[in-house]
């Protein structure tokens, strides 16, 4: 009988992180050991090595997976542009009257900062440093306030556009295909970025309500939690509410709309939104108001009617009308590029675009660094037999496709305690989707549904990413302690959330279903 390594390789990935080793270091040095291990034991025929230059070129090539570059773009210049702070001072003043007012302010940001950048990180920084301090000086108690904080912060992992939902589409798509292939079905079906995005839309929705609920509830049963503010002065004005707010939605508009609606793909949508990021920034910044307002209307414009009328001056059928529109076009382009240009300026001048640029290339790199390194894990993986182990294993579960699903929900919920959402999204779900769809699970369903399992990894500690941000930002008296007491009941309402999407299939399956 031969030595289980792949169970073994998979221990030792966890190991080696945990011991503090760079991640993908440790991702591609333990597939390579093990591929070696299972040569030497003939576990595993060395050959398929050949293979890791295919796949490494395919993750490279993956056009899904260029969007993730420029959504994290458009999310860390807006963070830059301090357009979180403003959002939050207005409004922290527009609910802070209110018993739990300043809770639920701190949640209708993170939604909307969710859907407008996507970032953990920037996001709970962001809170940490402008939201806790005030939530603190109004009498909140520490531990619910830092609850709040973390968790409206993960929201930017369940609402689109969110790195997770196009890394995890990318991977269920290929799990789709698997099984197909497994069921005989050669005419297969795919599953988009625009759909899990669409299947994500309402469920993230529903967890914004139930945390709203809960800070309201816990506010009226146990007033000390969260009392009402009166020291942050007067209600902004119309004037103040709408500059400050509707840009944000606009984004929000724009980029989810153009997905959802099918006129751009998730790639072209993502380059809207870092273009319609930097012209805020350039405004933010001090740039030409009315150039930057008539340029982005002018790109607004150049996008629909480029869409409904398109014109090629290669054609030698051209009418008089066919010029006439191309000049229009060329003007529209000619002064939504100048509108860029100025923004361009405007943020290297402000200090803007030079952290920008360099906090996307980290972040892409680190991604990137994972995805590719996890395909050469998975590959050794399936040579060694771990392929077959965990489909056995699964089919062999008590209660049969539900007690299978239960255990695996289960699984990713405990590895959120140690590994990143990357990690386990590019490693094992590989590994147990397929076996999970041809057990009869609906794919689009299973997507989200593990979503809302991954967003909780954030709040798992001790390595919850989103208590290590705010850990760092949040004030000398709030201890680490209560940072992880107060995520607790937040942990609670995201398992909620999971039985809720788990009884009522409908919420994440609706949405795409009407547009799709």
């Amino acid at each position: 009988m031969s030595l289980p390594l792949d169970l073994l390789m998979f221990a030792a990935l966890i190991g080696c992180i945990l011991l503090g080793f760079p991640v993908s270091f440790s991702i591609s040095g333990v597939a390579i050991i093990f591929a070696f291990l299972g040569w030497l034991t003939g576990t595993m025929d060395i050959s398929l090595l050949g293979a890791l230059g295919q796949r490494v070129f395919g993750v490279l090539t993956n056009t899904v997976l260029i969007a993730i570059p420029l959504f994290v773009f458009m999310g860390v210049v807006l963070e830059k542009s301090r357009i979180a702070e403003d959002l939050l001072e207005t409004m922290a003043q527009l609910f802070g009257g209110l018993r739990g007012g300043l809770g639920l302010s701190v949640v209708i940001v993170g939604a909307m900062l969710a859907a407008s950048t996507g970032i953990v990180g920037a996001t709970v920084i962001a809170m940490g440093l402008i939201a806790l301090p005030t939530m603190l000086r109004s009498g909140y108690n520490p531990k619910f306030a830092s609850g709040i904080v973390c968790t409206s912060g993960t929201l930017g992992q369940i609402i689109p556009p969110s790195t997770l939902l196009i890394i995890l589409s990318d991977v269920m798509s290929n799990a789709y295909q698997q099984a197909q292939y497994a069921e005989g079905k050669f005419n297969i079906e795919t599953i988009s970025v625009g759909q899990v995005f669409a299947g994500a839309l309402l469920p993230g929705f529903m967890l914004v309500s139930l945390y709203m609920i809960y800070i309201l509830v816990r506010a009226w049963l146990i007033p000390g939690d969260a009392p009402a503010a009166s020291d942050l002065g007067e209600k902004p004005s119309r004037e103040k509410i709408f500059t400050t707010v509707v840009p944000p939605i606009l984004l929000i508009i724009a980029v989810l709309g153009a997905i959802l609606g099918g006129i751009a793909t998730p790639t072209e949508a993502a380059s809207v939104g870092a273009i319609g990021a930097l012209l805020m920034a350039g405004h933010r910044s001090g740039g030409p108001v009315r150039l930057i307002l008539i340029g982005a209307a002018a790109l607004f414009l150049l996008g629909i009617a480029a869409g409904i009328a398109p014109v090629r001056f290669q054609r030698n059928d051209l009418t008089a009308g066919d010029f006439v529109l191309g000049g229009t076009y060329t003007l529209l382009a000619i002064i939504s590029v100048a509108a860029i240009i100025v923004s361009l300026a405007r943020a290297w001048r402000t200090g803007i675009l030079l952290p920008a640029m360099t906090q996307t290339m980290t972040v892409t790199s680190m991604i990137f660094a994972t995805i590719v390194t996890a395909s050469i894990f998975s590959l050794v993986f399936v040579g060694l037999g771990g392929e077959e182990r965990i489909a056995e294993f699964l089919k062999l579960m008590p209660g049969g496709p539900q007690g299978a699903l239960l255990f695996c929900m289960a699984l990713i919920f405990v590895l959120g305690f140690f590994l990143d959402f990357v990690e386990i999204t590019v490693i094992l779900l590989p590994l147990i989707t397929p076996v999970l769809i041809l057990m009869g699970h609906d794919p689009y369903w299973l997507a989200i549904l593990i979503a809302i399992n991954l967003q909780t990894s954030f709040l798992t500690p001790p390595f919850g990413f989103s208590l290590f941000y705010l850990r760092g930002a949040a004030p000398k008296e709030i201890t680490t302690g209560q940072i992880y007491a107060g995520v607790t009941p937040f942990i609670g309402l995201q398992v909620l959330g999971m039985f809720i999407i788990w009884m009522i299939p409908g919420i994440a399956n609706w949405l795409p279903g009407v547009l799709y």
